[in-house]
């Protein structure tokens, strides 16, 4: 596995959680990384992403102001930073490299490399 999802769990609204993407053997070191979500019954979407040194981020409308995607490269590591979460925040939450190293809007086809997912749960 090229990169590894965690920190999901479960939250009332309001509140905040923390997802990280480990990139331990580097594959994604010169690709821009981006979160995705799918909640039951419903395709996977785009998130946010960030650029390949960190610089410039990209949001989905429905999460901007609320959640905040970084990446330290000494950690080989992205952050989801989620904060003011909503019951329709609720879904799993996948990190996926980009073939590109710019931060833009990912579609779903788009990925080299998943993470495996993990779980949020925003409770009302």
């Amino acid at each position: 596995v090229q990169l590894q999802a965690s920190g999901g769990g479960l939250v009332q609204a309001g509140g905040s959680l923390r997802l990280s993407c480990a990139d331990s053997r580097r594959t994604a070191s010169n690709n821009a990384v981006g979160w995705f979500r799918q909640a039951p019954g419903k395709e996977r979407e785009f998130v946010a992403a960030v650029s390949w040194k960190g610089g410039s981020t990209y949001y989905e409308d429905s999460v901007k102001g609320r959640f905040t995607i970084s990446r330290d490269i000494g950690k080989n590591t992205v952050y989801l930073q989620m904060n003011s979460l909503k019951p329709e925040d609720t879904a799993v939450y996948y990190c996926a490299a980009s073939r590109y190293p710019t931060a833009h809007r990912m579609g779903v086809n788009e990925p080299r490399y998943w993470g495996q997912g993990t779980q949020v749960t925003v409770s009302s």
